[in-house]
């Protein structure tokens, strides 16, 4: 297992840093000019300015150049600072960190606590109207752009019904405790799209272990229906959730991102749509960096899981 752990440190160290090297490759290649983003149409007017400007940013030298001076400052844990913001993205990031992490966990958390049963019950009511029901509703939320699901709810359940606020709360983490009115339109947002991905997952791995010799055996043995599924069936079949659950991170935080626009949340997921606006290269690279982190981070626990849930899975 620690062999096993070394190796997988190693695989996420080169997976980050090829990230990082196509991330700013990609972002180099934006057409536009930063520095007229950064300083003002103005600046045309003032060569001298924008001289100036990619000397101090190394914007004129090459981009392999600029990519291992960015790089050897990331080595010594400078992320770089923002343009716009005339802030360090370190203590950007550290603000708004915390408030993705209660979005996305919190989202997470009622997506599990909502798709395991619904995923059980299609299975064992499979081909039947309530199966049906939640195929359809899985189906439609799934397919729903992020930005849709959330004006939806913000136009019934804000609008009309007034049981929630349309903006969530601007404070720091306290906010979010104190007027979790406000919170509670985001997070079912995002979790609505997982939701409809856990479930479906859910539903397939019980149809996979009921047919299982081990159910068949157990069964034999004179146990009811109900004891064969949440005894036997349940944890065998939760090993696929926990898998798709640590690869399901990059896809959660660009949800989380698209779910922070739309209700105005201060979180990286905002941060890092308004500085896309404002060409903030730095900011949208320490964003980058931390999602790739996160998601190498929960492809590792993914594995761990599965070695736990699993106890027939052993790594050498």
């Amino acid at each position: 297992m620690i062999g096993f752990l070394i190796r997988r440190l190693l695989q996420a160290a080169i997976v980050v840093l090829i990230v990082t090297m196509i991330t700013f490759i990609l972002l180099r290649a934006i057409p536009g000019n930063v520095a007229v983003a950064v300083l003002g149409p103005a600046a045309f007017r003032n060569p001298a300015t924008l001289a100036a400007f990619n000397a101090e940013y190394g914007f004129d030298k090459p981009w392999f150049s600029q990519y291992l001076l960015w790089l050897g400052h990331l080595l010594q844990g400078n992320l770089g600072f923002s343009w716009t913001l005339d802030q360090s993205v370190a203590s950007l990031l550290g603000e708004r960190l915390p408030k993705t992490i209660i979005l996305v966990g919190l989202s997470t958390i009622l997506a599990l606590i909502v798709a395991v049963p619904i995923g059980l019950l299609q299975a064992v009511q499979r081909n039947r109207a309530t199966d049906y029901v939640f195929t359809a509703l899985s189906f439609l939320f799934y397919a729903a752009p992020t930005f849709f699901v959330g004006t939806v709810l913000i136009l019934v359940f804000s609008v009309n019904l007034g049981w929630f606020g349309p903006e969530a709360p601007q404070g720091g983490i306290w906010s979010d405790l104190t007027d979790w009115r406000d919170l509670v339109l985001p997070v079912v947002t995002l979790a609505l799209i997982t939701i409809a991905l856990f479930s479906r997952y859910m539903r397939s791995s019980v149809l996979d272990n009921i047919s299982e010799d081990y159910v068949r055996t157990a069964r034999a043995k004179g146990a009811s229906s109900r004891r064969v599924v949440w005894r036997h069936v349940l944890r065998n079949s939760l090993i696929p959730i926990a898998t798709l659950l640590g690869l399901s991170i990059p896809g959660i935080l660009s949800g989380a991102l698209i779910t922070e626009s739309v209700f105005n949340y201060p979180g990286m997921g905002y941060l890092f749509y308004q500085s896309a606006q404002k060409q903030d290269y730095p900011v949208m690279l320490g964003f980058i960096i931390v999602v790739a982190i996160a998601t190498v981070i929960g492809s590792l626990l993914a594995d761990i899981a599965y070695a736990v849930l699993d106890p027939r899975v052993r790594y050498s």
